[in-house]
């Protein structure tokens, strides 16, 4: 194993084609599914995160004298802001009005996906010492590549908290968010979560559960293989229509949900709601780790509470039934809190080219976190679990 001191060499890469899915994964793990080799790759070989897409592959890596890889990154150019989630259309706003050019920027990240994860993806035989040495080589491998290109800002969003912090050290100006995260305390089933809550909340949830249950649906947690064909085509015709409901973009194929499934097997979890023999809803999860993510979702016609028992309720089921600690359900959402999902920090890092459009955003960053720290107290007050659970 490399101690550090032999030739190591850093490039960016245009593609996942570029490195083996062994030699990545032993960087990125398996704990988190959307740092995978498989699913990076299913978003590029599918046509949803490409250079036509506004997403122009830029890894970067790290490879000893052998060529073995030691470390990487996933990173794109980009000349939009869109299927991010932490939200700069502002600061693209303000630096264009003062005469500049936003555009292009880099972004490490993965594309469309607001879960935190790993960003700084080290091979896990390099040893403590190395493993900050490389992170930090990252880093200025980062910030030298976006000086090389010209561009404005380089940013990364969600990473994992000591990741954020090793950049902040590195000079990045450090942003805070929130989602709503579930966690589960030991319950062996739905009812031993739902004897957490406080009355009034109990009632609630049990009375959209029967609401849901009262129109005959019934319900299929379906991993890998057992996702057929019809599956994929009746979900990529509810996530259009959910797309299409919010006037937002298609990110995501028609193939990249089955090219998803065939790569990441049963980490891929679809849970489909059945009138009969129709499905009318689903939502895509993903699991790794101790935890199972949501992420997109859609229906046929209108259940009142469906979007709640599809998205929420199951993927607690489901967690419970599987041992996992936590559920992520996605970005936004305060009205997750009243379903058990509980405020959560999450972080991004972010390297402005301009001194002064840099000293502009690192006012606006604290600002905005004082007021974001306020928030979180005053959410966290509306917790719906009794006091002795909290």
């Amino acid at each position: 194993m490399p101690d550090g001191r032999e030739h190591i060499t850093v490039k960016a890469i245009s593609s996942l084609a570029e490195v083996s899915a062994q030699a990545w994964d032993a960087c990125a793990g398996t704990d988190n599914p959307f740092v995978r080799h498989a699913f990076l790759s299913a978003l590029e070989d599918s046509g949803s995160a490409t250079a036509e897409t506004g997403w122009m592959a830029q890894h970067m890596v790290i490879e000893d004298g052998v060529g073995g890889l030691l470390a990487a990154v996933p990173m794109y150019l980009k000349n939009h802001s869109y299927g991010e989630y932490v939200f700069d259309w502002g600061w693209a706003d303000a630096y264009e009005r003062a005469g500049g050019h936003y555009y292009p920027k880099l972004q490490c990240s993965v594309p469309f996906t607001p879960a935190t994860g790993p960003r700084l993806l080290i091979s896990p035989d390099s040893g403590d010492a190395l493993d900050i040495d490389l992170q930090r080589t990252l880093c200025a491998a980062m910030v030298q590549l976006a000086d090389k290109l010209e561009v404005s800002s380089l940013h990364v969003t969600f990473p994992e908290q000591p990741e954020w912090e090793t950049m902040g050290e590195m000079g990045f100006l450090q942003r805070v968010g929130q989602q709503f995260h579930w966690q589960n305390q030991g319950y062996r089933t739905f009812d031993d979560f739902l004897g957490a809550l406080a009355s009034r909340k109990r009632k609630q949830l049990r009375k959209e559960r029967q609401k849901v249950a009262d129109t005959g649906l019934t319900y299929q947690a379906l991993r890998g293989a057992e996702i057929t064909e019809a599956h994929w085509h009746a979900f990529y015709r509810f996530y259009r229509n959910t797309v299409d409901k919010k006037w937002g973009s298609n990110y995501l194929t028609r193939s990249f949900f089955p090219l998803l499934s065939e790569r990441l097997g049963d980490a891929v979890v679809l849970i489909v709601a059945e009138d009969g023999d129709n499905v009318v809803a689903g939502a895509l999860n993903l699991v790794g780790g101790d935890t199972i993510y949501g992420r997109n979702w859609g229906c046929d016609g209108h259940y009142k509470f469906l979007h709640f028992e599809t998205c929420y309720y199951q993927a607690i089921e489901f967690a419970i039934r599987h041992g996992l600690t936590w559920v992520e359900a996605g970005a936004q959402g305060q009205h997750k809190i009243q379903r058990g999902y509980l405020p959560t920090p999450t972080y991004s890092a972010h390297w402005i080219a301009d001194d002064g459009f840099r000293r502009a955003v690192a006012r606006f960053l604290g600002e905005e976190k004082r007021a974001l720290e306020h928030e979180m107290a005053a959410l966290a007050g509306h917790s719906p679990y009794r006091r002795d659970e909290t």
